[in-house]
């Protein structure tokens, strides 16, 4: 089989492997579609903080069922989506419902080899129905999924003001699923293409970044601030700054993930008594609210699709959608029709 490898950061080949041994409770599979994350160029450029090289990057996976074990309920030829959280089913975090956080997890593409290659063998377990939904949609589902896991976490309440901090594919998922939770989604960026995109697919009101930004979240809310603020850009500074933006008794969700400490004014938080949350991964409650929404026709993914690829070019498109991002929201590989 053919597997594109990052051997170290900024170097990617397309290489040939063994077909993959099919182990114990396994499924072996053929991707189809692999959507490209932040997080695969950020392994491309050396930012990711839980990653040993070389790696197959890969974990936003719409596949078919080559071979599936006995009793597992897929069959040969059927199109799934993948979970991508290996989790071990018995440390602490597992034990209280929560395998997305797991204390040995194993996540495709990052800690483990994952689907940008044209055969895997993943546990059967992480395979999830796709009741119907296009290869295209299979392959949305999983950042859409941990934008869904985000809005979880912040427990929004109809008619709440939500902030999102960053209109990459991420923090797009999270205003998409706040505003089907009800809130009044306002988005942020730095960038006016991307505020436009956030407009036009999340139906939201836009802050452009910077200078400013303040007064304009202070007219928008009457002074008051935003209930529920997410941060979705990976950047340590605008993290920090997110503190800024939350209400009096409102909450704060850190959807980004950065190898550098941040820090916060503790006087602000505690006269705000301000609710602060990490969110990571997502977790099948959240890969099923995706799937329904999705299959309701409420995510428009013939718009947040922009750019494609295949096996064999991949090398060369990620290199330069790793800086060049002028019109991309989301880049998928197709691996086989």
């Amino acid at each position: 089989m053919h597997a594109l490898v990052c051997r170290q950061p900024g170097m990617l080949e397309l290489e040939t492997r063994p077909t993959p041994h099919r182990g114990e409770g396994e499924a072996l599979v053929r991707p189809l579609r692999v959507g490209i994350c932040g997080t695969d160029y950020h392994i491309y450029e050396g930012k990711h903080p839980f990653l040993e090289y070389p790696r197959v990057m890969g974990h936003e996976l719409a596949v078919e069922v080559l071979e599936a074990p006995a009793g597992s309920g897929f069959a040969s030829g059927e199109i799934c989506v993948v979970n991508p959280y290996i989790s071990c089913g018995s440390c602490i975090a597992c034990r209280a419902g929560k395998p997305n956080c797991c204390v040995r997890i194993a996540v495709l593409g990052v800690h483990r080899d994952g689907g940008m290659a044209s055969l895997l063998s993943l546990p059967a377990s992480n395979l999830v129905k796709a009741a119907g939904l296009s290869v295209d949609a299979c392959a949305t589902v999983e950042f859409l999924a941990i934008g869904a896991h985000a809005v979880r976490r912040s427990n929004p309440r109809a008619g709440q003001r939500a902030l999102v901090i960053g209109a990459g594919p991420i923090g797009l998922g999270v205003g998409l699923f706040s505003s089907l939770s009800g809130a009044e989604v306002t988005m942020m960026d730095l960038d006016p293409e991307r505020l436009a995109a956030a407009e036009a697919i999340v139906g939201a009101q836009t802050i452009a970044a910077g200078d400013g930004a303040r007064e304009a979240a202070a007219a928008q809310t009457g002074g008051d601030g935003f209930d529920i603020v997410f941060d979705a850009t990976g950047n340590a500074r605008s993290m920090q700054n997110g503190f800024d933006f939350v209400a009096h008794g409102g909450t704060y969700v850190l959807v980004s993930v950065v190898k550098s400490p941040i820090s916060f004014e503790d006087p602000d938080f505690h006269r705000k008594e301000m609710s602060l949350l990490g969110s990571r991964n997502a977790t099948s409650e959240d890969f099923q609210r995706v799937i329904a929404a999705i299959a309701s026709g409420r995510v428009p993914i013939d718009k947040l699709i922009t750019h494609r690829t295949t096996l064999t070019d991949a090398a060369r498109d990620i290199a330069l959608w790793a800086t060049q991002k002028r019109g991309l929201i989301k880049a998928v590989i197709e691996i086989a029709a």
